[in-house]
């Protein structure tokens, strides 16, 4: 399974109980990145397109934002002898390590400048404890601690997410996941995405544990 086989829902008409989650949208994971993915700033402008159609259903919109303290264990420079992809794994950590990235006070943890951000309601920043790594918008790695998207999410009264971001195969999967298990319907904007398939094979493999868990698919062009 890729995106060119993928089943897109058409015809989504938008209402206030549907929230747009746009994860991580930073320089770090942008070309030149510390943690580039690749193409990830050619997605910027579809993005704004469905937010702005959030907006004007007045429809909730959400960032989330990856922010590692300097000494954060998953970055290799805290590891004597370990380099980026590495493998690496504890009950939080892993399965790889990665390059610093998306430290608070730096270029590469803004937003990137094209990024239509004063359309969101809310950012709601991730793995900032330096002894967990954070893929999901809504669980740190332990599986335990909550970021607040569920929490803010309820509060608004919303029922359905639609999520668009990076990586695909990372944080995007992660979050789409908790989402169904938090008991949200979820769509993923696979053309609002771009994977980093490390370890190769895993943007198949993520897309096809998301269909098969009940993860629905859309595109910039499924919303009337």
């Amino acid at each position: 399974m890729d995106k060119s086989n993928l089943n897109y829902e058409k015809r989504i008409e938008l209402s206030k109980e549907d929230g747009l989650v746009i994860v991580d949208m930073q320089y770090d994971f942008m070309p030149g990145g510390a943690l580039a993915v690749e193409e990830g700033d050619h997605i910027i402008q579809g993005i704004n397109t469905v937010a702005k159609k959030f907006h004007n259903k007045s429809a909730s919109i959400i960032l989330t934002q990856d922010w590692h303290p300097k000494n954060h264990l998953s970055f290799a420079s805290n590891h004597p002898g370990k380099k980026p992809g590495d493998e690496y794994q504890t009950e939080t950590i892993g399965p790889i390590l990665w390059p610093d990235h998306c430290v608070p006070g730096t270029k590469g943890a803004e937003f990137h400048k094209d990024l239509q951000t004063v359309l969101a309601h809310a950012i709601i920043r991730k793995g900032y404890n330096p002894k967990i790594d954070s893929y999901s918008g809504f669980l740190e790695n332990d599986k335990k601690s909550e970021t607040g998207l569920a929490g803010l999410l309820r509060s608004l009264k919303i029922k359905k997410i639609f999520i668009c971001g990076l990586a695909l195969d990372y944080c995007c999967f992660w979050t789409a996941m908790d989402g169904l298990d938090f008991g949200f319907k979820v769509y993923l904007l696979a053309d609002l995405t771009k994977g980093i398939d490390d370890p190769p094979g895993n943007v198949v493999k993520s897309l096809e544990i998301m269909s098969k868990n009940g993860v629905k698919f859309a595109n910039v062009n499924s919303f009337i």
